[in-house]
Formats: structure tokens, C-alpha cells, sequence
């Protein structure tokens, strides 16, 4: 057999997979599981919050926050940080919240598991929740 016959091909697969390895896009890391309840990110909150998102702030605090966080910033062990590059309008648009909120939905970006439906919201309520989400974002320089 032909040496180049097996070190090309080899050469070959193992620059590709260097390639895959390094040019995946940034991936938020797994849920840590150490230190339950503790904020995964820092967030800058915004001096005022009027109208929807004062609305959403109350109805985040009472329906998101023991899995979410104090204004979104994550709760380890418990659920993701809202406040993340992930969730920004042009990847998860303000649709995906109210489904995620009534429907629940599959874990696919981090670790925590899968997200139950959250019982007794109205659509006027996530809009609200999605407003105050999107305003801590903007204050983060997410958009």
C-alpha cells in the first residue's frame, strides 16, 4: 500500500477536525452545579423602568425569578441568565419567550434541564416580562 495513500487522508481529516474544533461558535458553558442559587452573571440595571417593563419587572420577580434569577442575571444549579448574548432579540425574538412561557421547551443551549410551562401567565404578562427582559439587555449592551 501506498504510504501517501494513508497520510493524505489522515492529514486531511485532522486538519479538518482542528478546524471544526476551533471555529465552532463561542457556546455558553454547561450549568455549573456547585453553589446553587448564585447569580452567573453580573447585571447593570437600568436607572428607571417605566410602563411594560416596570409591569414585567413585578411578574418576572413572582413567575421567573427562583429559576432565572434576580433580574435575570441566572441562578445556578436552577436556570440560565437572561441577560446573555444567547437570548438576544435576533436569536431567541420575543416569540420564544411566550412560547418557552407556555409551552414550556427543551433544553438546547445550557444544562439545567428542560423548562416546565409556567402555569397562570396571560399573553399581556410575558409581553410585560419581555419588555422588562429586553430593557436590562439593552442596559447590558445586548441587542
Amino acid at each position: 500500500m501506498n504510504a501517501r495513500a494513508v497520510i493524505y487522508p489522515a492529514a486531511i481529516l485532522l486538519v479538518a477536525g482542528g478546524v471544526y474544533l476551533f471555529s465552532k461558535p463561542d457556546a455558553p458553558p454547561p450549568a455549573p452545579q456547585t453553589s446553587a442559587g448564585t447569580a452567573m452573571v453580573a447585571v447593570t440595571l437600568p436607572d428607571t423602568l417605566a410602563g411594560k417593563a416596570a409591569l414585567g419587572k413585578a411578574a418576572f420577580e413572582a413567575n421567573c425569578a427562583s429559576c432565572h434569577g434576580k433580574d435575570a442575571a441566572g441562578h445556578l444549579g436552577k436556570g440560565p441568565p437572561l441577560v446573555h448574548r444567547i437570548y438576544e432579540p435576533g436569536h431567541h425574538g420575543d416569540t420564544a419567550f411566550l412560547m418557552a412561557a407556555n409551552r414550556g421547551v427543551q433544553a438546547h443551549h445550557w444544562e439545567f434541564g428542560n423548562m416546565p410551562p409556567v402555569d397562570g401567565l396571560t399573553k399581556a404578562d410575558i409581553a410585560n416580562i419581555v419588555a422588562y427582559i429586553r430593557e436590562l439587555q439593552r442596559e447590558n449592551g445586548i441587542e
